[in-house]
């Protein structure tokens, strides 16, 4: 009698023991499983801040359903008529905080000398992705604009480490940055939806082959909800100007997704 009372505790212990390891390796896998989740969030910021050129991180920022910034409103005109990009970038850095101009800016940017040439119909000229291409300041001479790549480099030299290059993304990550407060400088045209064919032309530069058009134009967004994009346009001198979104968009893309804003 005495050795079935204690074969049976013995069991009841053995049984104990196994329910309380079950238990903890349970706890164990998932405060495993909590741990592994925290140091990846940790790795992913610690990159952002490392790498400013990588893309905006859903783990770092919440896109809301909509926004709409308070970003100062600059006019190109009457002293740039073809100078919206640097227009739109004084906008951008004022908005972070740094003290500069349109006017300080058309100076910096980089240019492409390449003169213009049209022979048997070809037109030869510069690259807009390599320097702003033509004259800035007046409508009498051959001129175009500049694309991302020289308005990203001039920025870094006023806010070093802190630009990040958007373009090629999507535009729900715009979304993201005016979200949390940072407005964007974009490309797009000046008629805010996709262009026909025979508004684009074809140049020889020194870099390549590049399709354009003369509707090219360069604002900075502000704002956005359900149905249109807000922008600061520095042509017509509108703050917080809507566009029907998709319109906004398709233009955008067609452009070449071309995009920048800051980081703090």
């Amino acid at each position: 009698m005495l050795y079935g009372r204690v074969r049976c505790v013995y069991s009841y212990k053995k049984i104990g023991a196994v329910v309380l390891f079950l238990f903890f390796a349970v706890l164990g896998v998932n405060l495993y499983a909590t741990q592994d989740k925290k140091i990846q969030i940790v790795q992913v910021a610690e990159g952002e801040k490392k790498e400013p050129e990588q893309k905006l991180e859903a783990v770092q920022m919440r896109k809301k359903e909509q926004a709409l910034l308070d970003v100062p409103l600059i006019e190109q005109l009457p002293e740039l008529p073809r100078g919206c990009e640097v227009t739109g970038l004084a906008m951008l850095l004022q908005h972070a905080g740094v003290s500069t101009d349109k006017m300080e800016l058309a100076k910096r940017i980089k240019r492409d000398p390449t003169v213009y040439e049209e022979q048997n119909g070809v037109i030869y000229f510069g690259h807009p992705n390599t320097g702003f291409v033509g004259d800035m300041y007046s409508f009498d001479n051959p001129g175009l604009g500049v694309y991302h790549a020289p308005i990203k480099e001039l920025a870094e030299q006023y806010l070093p480490g802190r630009i990040i290059d958007m373009t090629g993304g999507e535009f729900s990550e715009i979304e993201t940055s005016i979200s949390n407060g940072k407005p964007v400088w974009i490309i797009t045209n000046s008629r805010y939806k996709t262009l026909p064919a025979e508004e684009f032309e074809t140049w020889q530069t020194p870099s390549g082959e590049v399709d354009i058009t003369y509707r090219e134009h360069s604002v900075v967004v502000t704002g956005y909800d359900a149905d249109y994009v807000f922008f600061n346009d520095p042509l017509t001198g509108a703050k917080n100007k809507k566009v029907a979104k998709q319109d906004f968009i398709d233009a955008w893309v067609q452009m070449g997704r071309q995009a920048i804003t800051y980081v703090q």
